[in-house]
C-alpha cells in the first residue's frame, strides 16, 4: 500500500471540486470539499481495494481528513 494508491482512490471516489494537483498527502480533504456522503463512497472503495474493513471507532473525520491519515489507518488495519 502506498500513499499514491490512496491518493488515486481519493481522486477517483471523493468527487472533490478542486484541481487534482492540489491534493497532496497533507491536504485537508474536508476543506477541499469532502462531504459525509462522499466519505462513505470513498470508504467503500478503500475497503474493497485494500481488502480491509474500517471498524466503528475509525469512522471519524480525523481518519479521513487527509490522504496521509487514510494511509495510516489502512496500514494499521492491514497489520
Amino acid at each position: 500500500m502506498s500513499v499514491d494508491q490512496v491518493r488515486d482512490l481519493v481522486l477517483q471516489h471523493a468527487r472533490l471540486p478542486v484541481p487534482p494537483e492540489s491534493v497532496t498527502a497533507d491536504t485537508d480533504l474536508y476543506a477541499s470539499g469532502l462531504t459525509s456522503l462522499t466519505t462513505v463512497h470513498l470508504m467503500l472503495a478503500l475497503e474493497e481495494h485494500f481488502d480491509v474493513e474500517f471498524p466503528e471507532h475509525m469512522l471519524s473525520r480525523r481518519t479521513f481528513e487527509s490522504v496521509a491519515s487514510i494511509a495510516e489507518a489502512i496500514e494499521e488495519l492491514s497489520g
